[in-house]
C-alpha cells in the first residue's frame, strides 16, 4: 500500500513536471520557470536511476511530439536537478547544493546565451532597442499633454543608450535568477522530500548568516571600477563595472537581512519584524548600509552583550 502511494506521488510530479515544461512558452513562463527544476529533483531524489528514466522519458517524447523546443527545455532543467538531487542524496551540506545548483543553470544560461550569438546571430542589443522603442512609443507618443511624462521624447539615441545599458546588465541578471530558481527549489523540495521521508540538510538559520569581512575591500573596489569606467571607452570594462557593483550590493542585502533576524532574536523582537526589515531592504536600497556597518563593525557582539 505504501509502495502504490509512493509511486502514486512520484507520477503526479511527472504530471506537474509536464505541465510546468508546456507553459514555458506561455505568459506563465514568468511564474513556471522558476519552479520547473523542482519536479526534477523530486523525481531524481526519491527514485532510483531506472525509476527515475521510466518517469521523465514519457514527459521528454510527449514534449518532443508537440514540439522540439520541448524537448531541449526538457533536458536543459533536467541537468541542474539531477545534480541538485544528487548532492540531496549524498546528505551535502545545504550550501554547497545552492553553489552547485546556482552555478550550473548560469553555466547553461551561459553556454544558451553564446549559441544564440555565435551560430543563430541573434542580436539582443537591436532586440533589446525594438521592444523599448515598442514599450515606450505609447508613451512618448502623449508625452507633450501627460504631466507624468514631462515631454519625454525616447529618441533613437536614448532608445540605443538604454538597450546597451540593458544589454551589458545581462550577466546580473543570469547571476540573480539562477540564485532565485535554485534557492526556490530548495526550500519547496526539502520540506516535500521530508514528508516523503527523505532527510535533506538545510540552511543554517537566517540569524546566522554571515559574509566574508574581505566583501568590503570588494565594495572599494567596485567603486574605483565604477570610476575608471566612467573615464574609458572600453565597453568590456564599463559591463564588468555596471555588473559587479549590483553584486555587491545584493550581498550587503544579505548580510543587513542576517543581521535583522539575529537582532530580532537577540532582542526578542516580535517574529514580523524580521521579516518586514527583509522586505524594506529589497525595496529600499539605502537599508543595505546596515549591511555594510555589520560587516565592517562587530555589531552583532554588541547587541548581544548582556544588559548590566
Amino acid at each position: 500500500m505504501n509502495i502504490l502511494k509512493f509511486r502514486w506521488k512520484t507520477a503526479v510530479w511527472s504530471l506537474i513536471y509536464l505541465l510546468l515544461l508546456l507553459s514555458l512558452l506561455t505568459p506563465l513562463t514568468a511564474i513556471s520557470v522558476f519552479l520547473i527544476i523542482l519536479p526534477g529533483v523530486i523525481l531524481y531524489t526519491s527514485l532510483n536511476l531506472k525509476s527515475f528514466l521510466v518517469h521523465v522519458i514519457p514527459v521528454l517524447l510527449i514534449g518532443l511530439i508537440i514540439s522540439p523546443i520541448y524537448l531541449i527545455f526538457g533536458i536543459f532543467f533536467l541537468i541542474p536537478a539531477i545534480l541538485i538531487g544528487h548532492c540531496y542524496k549524498k546528505q551535502k551540506p545545504a550550501l554547497n547544493t545552492l553553489v552547485l545548483g546556482t552555478g550550473t543553470i548560469l553555466a547553461e544560461f551561459l553556454l544558451l546565451l553564446l549559441i544564440s550569438t555565435t551560430l543563430f546571430q541573434i542580436d539582443f542589443s537591436e532586440y533589446i532597442r525594438e521592444t523599448i522603442e515598442f514599450t515606450m512609443t505609447p508613451v512618448t507618443e502623449s508625452g507633450g499633454n501627460n504631466a507624468l511624462t514631462n515631454g519625454l521624447v525616447m529618441d533613437e539615441e536614448m532608445a540605443e543608450a538604454v538597450s546597451n545599458a540593458t544589454v551589458q546588465m545581462i550577466p546580473f541578471a543570469l547571476i540573480v535568477t539562477s540564485l532565485v530558481m535554485t534557492s526556490l527549489t530548495h526550500v519547496i523540495a526539502r520540506p516535500i522530500l521530508g514528508r516523503m521521508g527523505i532527510r535533506v540538510n538545510r540552511l543554517k538559520p537566517i540569524r546566522e548568516w554571515r559574509l566574508p569581512r574581505s566583501l568590503i575591500w570588494y565594495y572599494f573596489l567596485g567603486i574605483i571600477l565604477q570610476l575608471v569606467a566612467g573615464n574609458t571607452d572600453n565597453s568590456f570594462l564599463t559591463m564588468i563595472a555596471l555588473n559587479f557593483s549590483p553584486l555587491i550590493n545584493f550581498c550587503f542585502m544579505i548580510q543587513a537581512i542576517g543581521f535583522f533576524f539575529f537582532a530580532a532574536h537577540a532582542r526578542s523582537w516580535h517574529p514580523v519584524i524580521p521579516y518586514l526589515l527583509a522586505v524594506a531592504t529589497f525595496l529600499i536600497g539605502p537599508m543595505r548600509i546596515i549591511g555594510i556597518i555589520d560587516l565592517a563593525f562587530p555589531l552583532r557582539e554588541a547587541i548581544s552583550k548582556p544588559k548590566r
